[in-house]
């Protein structure tokens, strides 16, 4: 079996309050050992001094768009993405044509990530038939398929007692739910955070009540069934903050939030670039602070990308007309690192719980960890490295950023998959 021995790296593992310099032994698709001598025999040798050895990145919100959308995403490019941005398991929403409903569909996800060969793929199946939020899908079969948790991605189950029976039902089978919580009904037709900016700038708003409104809902329901419930990407002061009360209460609900919503504020719409239209929209600088705070005292478990590739030609239209979403899993670990490390937020041990043994535990993942015996899935970061966003040498197939010529501190290295290198920069 190959053997690959990291030497002189800050070895940081949050699942075991590791946080040392030491030595770090893969064997085959296993660890080895821990504090290896420097001398060990290896097949490759990588000297991580000045850097940090974490466990592999796992994310809880990637649209890989295929099928149906591969001029957005393909299975092969996203996730290639994700080996960049450091993550070696990536959650597979249903944002496809057709949802993933079927048995099927999850079987094709799988087939088509197993050949490309980059990260591991765990695929979310819908909550309902066609995620149109009506009608159960065929929840069990999912789960006989492969799929690690059910979602209707960024269509939220609309229907309460649709949501209230597969909570229910989820149980059986240990599964969570990923909920976007958003009420449509009240964000219809808006482009961007409803507030002082979206009216003067003359723009429909998305207000944060929409956000609030369906928060509140699926936590009554998850504490009413006991159901696995795990909130997509939380953006609003008044939703961390019911949160935090209901887990104050002891309710194991769980919440995530993506990157972008804690580094940018509504005021950069202020450009009518479409590459801000995003959902959750960018808030105000009182909901970003809200945020942070919630990650700061474990109100929010998990840092998500919210990667929602979409194609050139779609987002150069009007900002009414252009779709939500951007390529994100290249730029959400440095993201995270310049708005949360830098300032003092939070520490490395407390930012990488977010990003490994967190969003392993919201999906029943026996992964996250350095633990000897545990999966090789590892990342190796430079804390100190400042590098400017340039989307042409995104890995993505899509370049749709708001961050395009911005610095960013912190790069990922090298990612190795099951005992595998498979990125180097």
């Amino acid at each position: 079996m190959a053997r690959i021995l990291i030497t002189g790296g800050r070895v940081i593992c949050p699942a075991q309050g590791l946080n040392r310099v030491t030595n770090l032994l893969i064997e085959g698709k296993r660890i080895a050992a821990l504090d290896a001598p420097p001398d060990t025999a290896a097949d490759q040798v990588l000297d991580a001094a000045g850097k940090i050895v974490a466990p592999g990145l796992i994310d809880l919100h990637t649209q890989l768009r295929e099928p149906g959308c591969e001029e957005d995403e393909t299975i092969e490019t996203g996730t290639a993405a994700a080996l960049a941005g450091g993550y070696t398991s990536i959650a597979c929403l249903p944002e496809t044509d057709p949802p993933i409903d079927t048995p099927a569909a999850v079987e094709f996800i799988r087939q088509k990530a197993a050949r490309a060969r980059h990260c591991h793929v765990f695929v979310v199946g819908c909550v309902s038939k066609n995620a149109e939020g009506q009608e159960l899908a065929e929840i069990g079969s999912l789960v006989e398929a492969g799929a690690v948790a059910l979602s209707d991605g960024m269509r939220p189950v609309a229907n309460s007692d649709v949501l209230r029976r597969a909570l229910e039902y989820c149980l059986m089978f240990g599964k969570a739910i990923l909920s976007h919580p958003e009420a449509v009904e009240l964000s219809r037709g808006g482009v961007m955070h409803e507030g002082r900016i979206s009216m003067l700038l003359g723009l429909p708003g998305m207000p944060a009540a929409a956000e609030d409104v369906m928060t509140s809902r699926d936590v009554r329901l998850a504490e009413a069934t006991g159901g696995r419930l795990h909130l997509l990407n939380v953006s609003t002061a008044t939703s961390v903050e019911l949160l935090r009360r209901t887990k104050g209460r002891g309710i194991p609900i769980t919440a995530g939030v993506s990157a972008i919503n804690i580094a940018l504020t509504d005021e950069s719409l202020r450009s009518f670039d479409a590459h801000y239209k995003l959902n959750p929209p960018l808030r105000s600088q009182e909901h970003v602070e809200a945020c942070i705070v919630g990650l700061k005292d474990g109100t929010i478990d998990v840092i998500s990308s919210g990667h929602a590739p979409r194609a050139v030609e779609k987002k150069m239209q009007e900002l009414d007309l252009a779709p939500f979403g951007m390529t994100a899993l290249e730029t959400t670990l440095a993201l995270a690192i310049t708005r949360l490390i830098e300032p003092g937020h939070l520490d490395w041990p407390g930012l990488l719980a977010k990003f490994t043994v967190n969003p392993a535990r919201v999906l029943g993942l026996d992964k996250g960890t350095l633990h000897v015996g545990k999966d090789a899935d590892v990342v190796i970061i430079d804390p100190q490295c400042r590098w400017r966003v340039e989307p042409a040498q995104f890995r993505s197939k899509s370049r749709n950023t708001p961050l395009a010529g911005s610095e960013l501190l912190g790069r990922v290295t090298h990612t190795i998959v099951a005992g595998e290198i498979r990125y180097a920069a």
